[in-house]
């Protein structure tokens, strides 16, 4: 009984090890028989397109000659473009009505509405239609970001401060709030882009709410002007009046002595107070 036993595990290990090498060859054959009808197929479909170029050569032929000749025929007769930038920036918050502008302007560009857009532009309608397209972006790098953010941050509050960074403030930042702004005319008239510049710079004064912003902002300088003068004249009569103090001053005779160790003198602290006075008046005014 002890003797069969060793047998027969003996015999179901022969069994089992015959399995496996049979399992392992059937999937070699399988996955060489994958691999040669993928090669089949790639040369399947190579020979398939060999001969369809073959059958069809002189229609690929003569269908490329008509297109290399077209191409020849119309890059030589269309008319070449032409391109101009400038760099605008814009007072009395004018940015997206000069926006809305161009993109108007853009629009009978498009349309070849020539009679309008001579007109805003102030050229002939011949001209205009030699404008095929306006655009403008915005133009600001990090260091500009960061003066518009120190901007922002001075007409805050303190408590609205501590909750505004500097990365929050770019998350939501507006593209029409940059200082400079990019404008390109592009047009088959060499000669026409420079000339429609002043038109595009003017659009914005002739509205009748930016000439009235205009008018408000040029009276007040007029006025700080005035001020600022009048100030510095006061201040003229006031050094002229006190070095004549001082001057009487020291005619009288010296009934005593006074020594002052702190250094600090009342009449040089009026007048070094008067003069960094009239030194920031004289840059105010400027």
């Amino acid at each position: 009984m002890n003797d069969q036993l060793p047998k027969q595990q003996q015999s179901f290990k022969e069994v089992d090890l015959g399995q496996l090498f049979r399992v392992i060859r059937n999937g070699f054959k399988k996955l060489f028989r994958f691999i040669d009808n993928i090669f089949k197929g790639i040369f399947s479909l190579i020979i398939f397109v060999l001969l369809f170029l073959q059958k069809h050569f002189l229609k690929f032929a003569i269908a490329g000659i008509v297109g290399i000749v077209a191409d020849y025929f119309i890059d030589k007769n269309v008319a070449p473009k032409y391109i101009s930038k400038m760099v605008v920036e814009s007072n009395f918050n004018s940015v997206r009505q000069r926006y809305n502008n161009l993109s108007f302007y853009n629009d009978l560009a498009k349309a070849q509405d020539s009679v309008p857009l001579a007109d805003a532009s102030d050229i002939t309608a011949n001209e205009a239609v030699t404008i095929k397209q306006f655009v403008v972006d915005s133009y600001s790098d990090e260091n500009q970001k960061i003066l518009l953010f120190d901007n922002f941050v001075r007409e805050l509050d303190r408590t609205t401060v501590k909750a505004i960074d500097f990365e929050s403030y770019l998350k939501n930042f507006d593209a029409q709030d940059a200082r400079f702004h990019h404008i390109s005319v592009i047009a088959t008239n060499s000669c026409i882009v420079k000339r429609i510049q002043p038109a595009i710079i003017a659009s914005i004064s002739r509205n009748d709410y930016f000439k009235l912003q205009k008018k408000i902002s040029d009276e007040n300088l007029a006025f700080q002007d005035i001020i600022y003068k009048q100030q510095l004249a006061e201040i003229h009569s006031l050094q002229v009046l006190y070095k004549t103090v001082l001057v009487k001053e020291a005619d009288k005779p010296m009934q005593c002595i006074n020594i002052n160790l702190s250094g600090n003198g009342q009449s040089e602290n009026k007048e070094l107070a008067i003069i960094k006075e009239r030194d920031h008046l004289k840059r105010s005014l400027v």
